[in-house]
């Protein structure tokens, strides 16, 4: 579990805050929403929370254990359990496979391992025919996916998506959903970030958190 305590998040010191006083929790198996709209402070969340962000005041606790104070080694581990994806992901030169595959190989699994779970991905998503495209000539709906795919192949026990449905048409939002679904039953937590609660259709989603200027205003 991570649970942020009391946080509060600018980006310097002359800055105004972008997140104040939250305190919130996020479990594994557990599908969140973050709605709210542009500069309310979603994204900060999500990278916070996601422990690439140091808060400014306020803990970061994985299970139990405050993140920030600990050594870097034990960081790390911790940080292994999670995975972020940013709304514009940045893909790497090469073909989709590769892209997917990149994590789990410098994780230390074998090459042929790694692009066979690769192609499980492609396979369970329905776009086995992106495997050996190259990275570059992708559209932005389908670098978002595998981008997600790429962060899902790593079994993370959460994964903070931020706008996931953004670029995608209905038939590959509706494919996402029975893929997060999937990793949902097989014990990954999603944290997710949307300005359109219509796109969600289909998820089952535990709790749903509103922000407005930094603050979270509502929970159900």
């Amino acid at each position: 579990m991570i649970e942020l305590i009391d946080v509060w998040f600018r980006y310097s010191n002359r800055g105004g805050w972008v997140l104040k006083n939250i305190s919130i929790s996020f479990k594994p198996q557990e599908t969140y929403i973050v709605m709210g709209a542009n500069g309310s402070g979603k994204t900060t969340l999500l990278k916070v929370a996601a422990l690439l962000y140091k808060p400014c005041k306020g803990k970061v606790l994985v299970n139990g254990e405050n993140f920030w104070e600990l050594d870097k080694s034990r960081r790390l581990l911790l940080r292994r359990k999670v995975v972020y994806v940013h709304e514009r992901p940045i893909l790497l030169r090469g073909s989709v496979i590769y892209n997917i595959a990149y994590g789990l190989i410098i994780r230390g699994i074998k090459a042929d391992e790694a692009v066979w779970r690769a192609e499980r991905m492609l396979n369970e998503l329905g776009i086995t025919y992106l495997a050996n495209r190259d990275s570059k000539s992708l559209s932005a709906g389908e670098a978002q996916l595998v981008s997600i795919m790429r962060a899902l192949v790593l079994e993370p026990k959460i994964a903070f998506l931020d706008e996931p449905f953004a670029h995608l048409d209905r038939q590959k939002r509706k494919k996402l959903v029975e893929l997060l679904e999937l990793f949902r039953s097989r014990g990954t937590g999603f944290v997710i970030t949307t300005h359109n609660d219509v796109v969600l259709k289909g998820l089952s989603i535990d709790h749903t958190f509103i922000l407005e200027d930094g603050r979270l205003i509502k929970e159900s």
